[in-house]
């Protein structure tokens, strides 16, 4: 009973925390009214949908204001492109969107060209305000430690409002040995308003478990909520309301 309700409490904290995601190449105007219908559930509403920037305008339209609206900027490929982030953000801005989740040159930070991409986070922080930041660093593309705590360094040091593991368009997302790493930059930053988000091969409850006690860990309860604390994610939806309906399979037989 103990453990049921704890992942009872862990699926309500994840849907409050989802930014509920669709970013298929083949979306249609079709596919974003499903998505924003879909973030409406009958156990409250998720944190912020994220969408392509074409389809900001239709979202914020049929969304309630207590979900956000959140689009991406440079994506998914994160080249040194600053002019095409920007009009991205623009784009994002005018159209009425609420949140920005733009991607690091996560490749020209490896080939060293780090003050670039400092230079190239400045300029998109300041082209965002007061739009919520998210910046994907694609973790699993960094390979070592050390540059995705740098990573995540540069991020925090431009102001980003989010620290994001990963596009979820590459062969590893997000892992807790990445959530650790960024969330001990974020806990050691000072900065007691900047969050995480894990994006990425997030599909069950019990996934999203690891990085809520991950979370707790490093920033303290008070931190599970969704100013500070995201899931990216298109199928955890479904795994969250079967764990609230009582449908979910026992956890030792459900597939993982």
């Amino acid at each position: 009973m103990a453990s049921l309700e704890l992942k009872e409490n862990a699926a309500r904290l994840a849907l409050q925390c989802l930014d509920l995601t669709s970013l298929n190449d083949a979306d249609t105007a079709e596919d974003i009214a499903a998505l924003c219908r879909r973030a409406q559930t009958p156990y409250g509403p998720v944190a912020a949908v994220c969408v392509w920037p074409r389809f900001v305008a239709q979202a914020r339209a049929a969304l309630p204001a207590e979900i956000k609206v959140a689009a991406v900027a440079n994506f998914p490929d994160g080249a040194l492109d600053l002019s095409r982030a920007l009009a991205d953000v623009q784009a994002i801005a005018t159209a009425g969107g609420d949140e920005v989740d733009v991607v690091l040159p996560y490749r020209a930070l490896m080939a060293g060209q780090r003050s670039e991409c400092a230079e190239f986070l400045a300029e998109v922080r300041h082209a965002s305000r007061p739009l919520t930041l998210k910046v994907i660093i694609e973790s699993g593309e960094l390979k070592t430690p050390e540059l995705i705590a740098d990573a995540a360094r540069l991020a925090l040091m431009a102001g980003a409002d989010f620290v994001k593991t990963s596009t979820g368009k590459t062969a590893v997302s997000a892992t807790p040995l990445a959530a650790r790493h960024i969330l001990s930059e974020i806990a050691g930053s000072g900065l007691v308003s900047a969050g995480f988000k894990a994006s990425g091969g997030i599909r069950t409850v019990t996934d999203a478990q690891v990085y809520l006690e991950l979370a707790a860990d490093k920033l303290g309860a008070a931190a599970l909520n969704p100013r500070r604390l995201r899931f990216g994610a298109s199928g955890l939806l479904g795994d969250i309301e079967a764990v609230l309906s009582g449908t979910a399979a026992p956890a030792s037989t459900a597939s993982y």
